[in-house]
């Protein structure tokens, strides 16, 4: 009777998944609108949680020859690079050049259970974009020229374990591998790594590895490096033991070897930046899902030496997230409410500071937030690259589209999705289409 009862569940999701050639099932929908779940006090309605969580995932279809994302007035974009591999993440070299991490998910280690949820999560995936082998390679763009089109590309590190963040320091450069900080030697110019990655620091890895991204920042004295590690599940339904140094920002002491968790309870945080106004690291937050579209938003946050942002127990704040059992009064009561709401499940990944004129007075002061796209939300949220102005140190005003057009509402299918966004040398916004499989260049309109 088991195994009838779940031949009749799998029948039933591929059914639902499958409709229509797109996956889609929703039993709910967005109450709010999602501009109210961005700013310093988002719109927090009453969860609304069903028994079957809403789908609502963009199918990729890739960019046609020629075409690109939708620019902000004032703005244009080209492709600094494409056909690359699942490109996630962005580092801008001294010099110019530019390290793009192709990665994507590592294989999938044994846990020795099989999860429903965690086969629907794969075939989603898969339908958007992801899971399709990992290119475990960091590849260098050089735009010599300066035409914004990189006419060399080069393999600069390859054989790693779905690299992601990338930091340079002292003459080394610190990679983020799923499970581990490994560096490099380099200097100025190199074209290729000149020794293999020297192991660093471990990293909570498998055998669930639920968020397998880890971004990884040096301080600016170059004597510790920031990491980032995100949950094991969603809300802790895989237990409290299996979430050991996850949820955090992690600090690695590089002289001794020593790590500490520096800030906790954010649930999948990545973009780690330093604030050029005041000196404050800040990070981008993926939050929970599965109680409605409307829940719970995204954020972005400066992090403070042993704060706690709430995860699993709470959110923005003290709101208790019920499904938490058993409950910890005592951390929800010092939960910190984050600096600013990034909207629900837009799924907020890159982060980025400007200080510089290159892209106009409208942002020359702010930051660039790369939204990879939602899943759980109907209608869908993110698909873009939006920009945050600040002030004296803090967000100071609604946010700004600044690339859209990832897309197409009419079919419902997806170009591209944007991921990891950073500044070039000369000032313009890069960003990393892990979907569409480019690097976009966006600059000021002459």
């Amino acid at each position: 009777m088991k195994l009838l009862a779940l031949g009749i569940l799998i029948l039933l999701i591929l059914i639902v998944l499958g409709a229509a050639g797109v996956y889609f099932y929703s039993q709910e929908s967005a109450k709010v609108a999602v501009e109210d779940g961005y700013g310093p006090d988002p719109v927090l309605p009453a969860p609304n949680p069903k028994p079957i969580p809403t789908v609502n995932i963009a199918r990729i279809a890739g960019w046609a020859e020629g075409a690109t994302p939708e620019p902000a007035p004032g703005l244009r974009v080209n492709a600094l690079a494409g056909d690359l591999q699942h490109p996630r993440w962005l580092h801008v070299l001294p010099n110019g050049d530019v390290l793009v991490a192709e990665s994507d998910a590592p294989a999938k280690e044994e846990s020795g259970k099989f999860s429903i949820r965690e086969w629907v999560a794969q075939l989603l995936m898969r339908r958007a974009g992801a899971r399709s082998g990992s290119a475990d390679r960091i590849t260098l763009l050089r735009d010599a020229d300066n035409d914004g089109v990189a006419e060399i590309r080069h393999t600069f590190l390859e054989g790693l374990n779905s690299p992601f963040g990338m930091t340079l320091s002292n003459g080394r450069l610190f990679i983020a591998n799923t499970d581990a900080i490994v560096a490099v030697p380099y200097a100025d110019g190199d074209l290729e790594a000149s020794a293999s990655p020297q192991h660093v620091s471990d990293l909570p890895g498998g055998p669930i590895n639920h968020h397998w991204t880890k971004d990884v920042i040096a301080s600016p004295d170059g004597k510790k490096l920031y990491a980032t590690v995100g949950s094991n599940s969603n809300v802790g339904e895989n237990g409290m033991a299996a979430e050991k140094n996850r949820a955090n920002v992690l600090e690695i002491d590089l002289e001794t070897g020593a790590q500490r968790v520096f800030a906790s309870g954010l649930r999948n945080p990545n973009g780690l930046s330093w604030n050029p106004d005041n000196g404050a690291l800040w990070v981008a937050v993926n939050e929970r899902d599965e109680i409605g579209s409307d829940l719970v938003p995204d954020y972005m946050t400066s992090v403070k030496d042993g704060g706690f942002y709430g995860w699993p127990y709470s959110y923005y704040g003290q709101t208790v997230d019920v499904r938490v059992k058993p409950q910890n009064p005592d951390l929800v009561a010092r939960a910190i409410k984050p600096d600013y709401a990034l909207g629900a499940h837009t799924a907020s990944l890159g982060l980025a500071f400007n200080k510089g004129m290159a892209l106009g007075p409208d942002y020359a002061n702010g930051a660039f937030v790369g939204q990879h796209g939602s899943w759980n939300r109907k209608p869908r949220s993110g698909y873009k690259v939006i920009y945050v102005p600040f002030e004296n140190g803090q967000p100071s005003g609604r946010p700004k589209d600044v690339l859209t057009g990832f897309v197409d509402e009419g079919s419902g299918k997806a170009f591209g999705r944007p991921v990891g966004v950073a500044i070039a040398r000369d000032g313009a916004l890069l960003v990393a289409d892990d979907a569409g499989n480019k690097v976009w260049r966006v600059t000021a309109r002459p």
